[in-house]
């Protein structure tokens, strides 16, 4: 019985993770940001970004920077360039996260938590003991998204038809949080799952 837990963190663009992450690290979970992983992974001049300018060079400079707004326009909508972009970076960035809880570990941390937006794509579920979903209404999420990345509707809508639908995280994940209301509201479903998950932790540490 290992003496750690591995809580995945997911769900739909713009549900809002951001503030269900930050309950989760206020209430002692060491936090793994897999978009910060990502972007460590695809530094200029990375071995990542020398296989990704392979198959996108257009997405790149000759020192190998990633325009990611560029990389983005590419593959969203096209469902075979973000599966050849996913089978690429993924690899990378499993690694690099697998190290981090690996370290987290040794430093004494027994709760993690995975702040992976495509937890499910990178086929990274098995690695957690629970799997906490975070959803919204489309138009909602359409708004946060708009006003947050600067985009337009339609992009965001282009970036919602890659993307999994509100029936498969609801089908996959051990907690789903619904964000449709004020922050009170996904602040106390937080915290209330974070205590159902250290609950059970302890339980299992009891019986070995």
């Amino acid at each position: 019985m290992k003496n750690y837990c591995v809580v995945g963190l997911t769900g739909q663009s713009g549900a809002g993770k951001t503030t269900v992450s930050r309950c989760f690290f206020e209430n002692g979970f060491f936090v793994v940001n897999c978009d910060l992983v990502s972007r460590e992974v695809t530094e200029k001049g990375s071995e990542c970004n020398k296989e990704l300018s392979l198959i996108f060079p257009e997405c790149f400079d000759s020192e190998l920077t990633l325009d990611r707004k560029k990389l983005g326009s590419c593959v969203f909508g096209d469902e075979d360039k973000l599966k050849t972009l996913n089978e690429t970076i993924f690899p990378f960035i499993i690694k690099n996260i697998n190290e981090k809880i690996c370290d987290a570990v040794k430093e004494g941390n027994k709760f993690i938590l995975l702040d992976a937006p495509t937890l499910f794509e990178a086929k990274m579920e098995n690695s957690c003991d629970y799997i906490v979903s975070v959803i919204a209404d489309e138009n909602i999420r359409a708004d946060r998204i708009e006003k947050r990345d600067n985009i337009s509707k339609e992009e965001v809508l282009k970036r919602f038809s890659s993307q999994l639908s509100e029936d498969f995280f609801k089908e996959n994940s051990d907690f789903i949080i619904e964000n449709n209301g004020g922050i009170d509201s996904v602040v106390f479903q937080t915290i209330s799952i974070i205590n159902i998950i250290k609950e059970q932790f302890d339980v299992s540490q009891q019986s070995v």
